[in-house]
């Protein structure tokens, strides 16, 4: 290549390269330009030093947004509280009325002794609105003197979410299964499509039960009264071990695994009659042909 050829290769780098800087320069100049006249906007309207952005109106507060998560969750409350009155009878007729109040109902009542005894004690159960439910308990230990207070909470939500889910899965399965059903033809593929439906509507109606309880306890929550004369003694709470607790057990277990093994034998029986008797049949036709035919 001849040394003119060279020189203009070379000028035309020089060229390319001038161009690059001097765009990436020009590039550089504007962005600060733009950051510049953003901030010396912002001084003139706030009149001092840029400080952060404010969030849009329509966009609410962190707070905000924490109470409203809170809000969505699904909490079960169970308060049990122990107060001592001079009158069990009249303390157990205003606790009532404390429930009424509020919106609820007592859901349980028991009571020993007899009215006006030194020793006699109620035990209630008052099934309160969640959203009363502090109000509630503060209420009843204003009845008397309070000796002992316990609360509980258990956030369900994670297992409500699972449910509502489970239970849309479970609404469309059985949606295509009555449809599967509408299709079939022949006798057998009835009595499949029958026997799985009926498997599946009853998962379902297991799911929502399941789901109302739930709803039941998040809406109202449970608080059980115990209200004792001056005199009365706590119930002792059933001690769980010893030879009788240990018969209640293995009872409670024998009728739980007998429940299960009806339960499971019920399920197989109409497959083992829609199976057995046929089989039966067939091995009793063929051994009396057996029997019928001569030796060769």
């Amino acid at each position: 290549m001849s040394r003119s050829g060279l020189t203009r290769i070379a000028a035309g780098l020089a060229g390319l390269l001038a161009l690059t800087g001097c765009g990436l320069s020009s590039d550089d100049e504007g962005s600060g330009a733009a950051a510049d006249g953003d901030g010396r906007g912002f001084e003139q309207e706030s009149g001092g030093e840029p400080g952060p952005p404010e969030a849009p109106a329509d966009q609410p507060a962190g707070g905000e947004a924490g109470g409203a998560v809170l809000d969505n969750r699904s909490i079960i409350y169970t308060g049990w509280i122990t107060v001592r009155v001079s009158d069990v009878d009249q303390a157990a007729r205003a606790a009532t009325e404390l429930a009424e109040r509020y919106g609820g109902f007592v859901g349980g009542d028991r009571r020993s002794g007899s009215a006006g005894a030194q020793d006699a004690q109620a035990e209630l159960e008052l099934r309160i609105p969640a959203d009363e439910f502090t109000a509630a308990v503060d209420e009843l230990a204003g009845l008397g003197e309070e000796e002992a207070r316990e609360i509980r909470t258990e956030d369900v939500t994670e297992e409500v979410v699972d449910l509502a889910t489970r239970i849309a899965t479970a609404e469309a399965s059985v949606a295509r299964t009555r449809a599967l059903m509408e299709r079939a033809e022949s006798i057998d593929d009835i009595v499949r499509v029958e026997a799985e439906l009926s498997e599946r509507e009853a998962a379902l109606a297991s799911l929502q039960a399941r789901q109302r309880r739930l709803a039941d306890l998040t809406t109202l929550s449970t608080i059980t009264a115990t209200l004792l004369a001056r005199s009365a003694t706590p119930a002792a709470e059933p001690d769980g071990s010893g030879f009788l607790a240990g018969l209640a057990a293995g009872w409670r277990g024998f009728t739980g695994s007998l429940t299960v093994l009806l339960t499971g034998f019920g399920v197989l029986l109409p497959w083992l009659v829609a199976i057995g008797v046929p089989t039966t049949a067939g091995v009793w036709w063929a051994r009396r042909r057996a029997a019928a035919t001569p030796p060769g």
